[in-house]
């Protein structure tokens, strides 16, 4: 993998954001493997496709790019904020890489892929409506939350100029797939119990920790009257998807290395 992009790509567009488009996508076309099945290279859709960039011939798994030059780890613009809802809610939304470069000398920094059963209308931030003097008046953008996304749905191909084995990603990408199984509401319990244990220190935790988040849950929750329970019932899930492992005596162990 060379991580470095070929601005010559780009020599016809005048625009920046038209020429950081063409040198991005050019890099992930000759570079970037499918994290689902490990094919060597994954297509470009034509221009203007309405959902996705990108795709893998082989699984025919679908992604969409968005790259920055700044962090991509708070939050990165997106489209319409109704449209992404409903791709959500309908589980038609792609996988997403998220590229962060260095625009001084154009070296990928960062690459991440987000598999789609980790976007849950939470992490969706709805920007102000454009004012009534924009072209697009009233048109209402979102924002993608990377910070309410479980580190377990951020799977790095690249971190820190530093390329990832193809099988650890495949591997890892394999290892979160049992969330896709579940409806929105139940991948939303999931997605928030393993938020929650990334918040405690360390790799060891305790039931009495998760028990502390009882309340915050319970404000997202109010219709659950047993939330204790519940969070047992989300652990018990993990440990039997190897994501955690239980040690005894109310004791747990984080196995998802990342």
């Amino acid at each position: 993998m060379n991580l470095q992009m070929d601005e010559r790509i780009a020599d016809r567009y005048h625009s920046d954001s038209q020429r950081i488009r063409v040198i991005t996508e050019n890099w992930v076309s000759n570079n970037i493997f499918c994290p689902y099945c490990g094919r060597p290279y994954i297509r470009q859709f034509e221009n203007n496709r309405p959902v996705a960039d990108f795709y893998c011939p082989e699984c025919l798994e679908e992604y969409e790019l968005k790259s920055k030059h700044s962090s991509i780890y708070n939050k990165v613009a997106d489209g319409a904020y109704s449209t992404m809802i409903e791709r959500i809610e309908s589980i038609n939304n792609p996988n997403f890489f998220f590229m962060q470069y260095n625009k001084g000398n154009l070296r990928v920094k960062d690459f991440v892929m987000v598999p789609k059963y980790f976007f849950v209308p939470e992490v969706i931030e709805k920007r102000k409506p454009l004012a009534d003097t924009a072209k697009r008046a009233g048109w209402t953008g979102c924002n993608i939350l990377l910070k309410k996304i479980p580190q377990e749905g951020k799977i790095y191909i690249v971190k820190d100029e530093i390329e990832q084995p193809v099988g650890k990603v495949v591997e890892k990408v394999e290892k979160v797939g049992f969330i896709k199984q579940y409806q929105l509401d139940a991948r939303g319990w999931i997605l928030d119990i393993l938020n929650c244990i990334n918040q405690i220190d360390g790799n060891e935790f305790t039931l009495g920790q998760m028990y502390e988040f009882e309340q915050m849950l319970a404000v997202k929750y109010p219709k659950n009257k047993h939330i204790k329970a519940k969070i047992r019932q989300q652990l018990q899930i993990l440990r039997d998807k190897d994501i955690i492992a239980f040690r005894g005596n109310g004791r747990y162990l984080k196995r998802f290395v990342l």
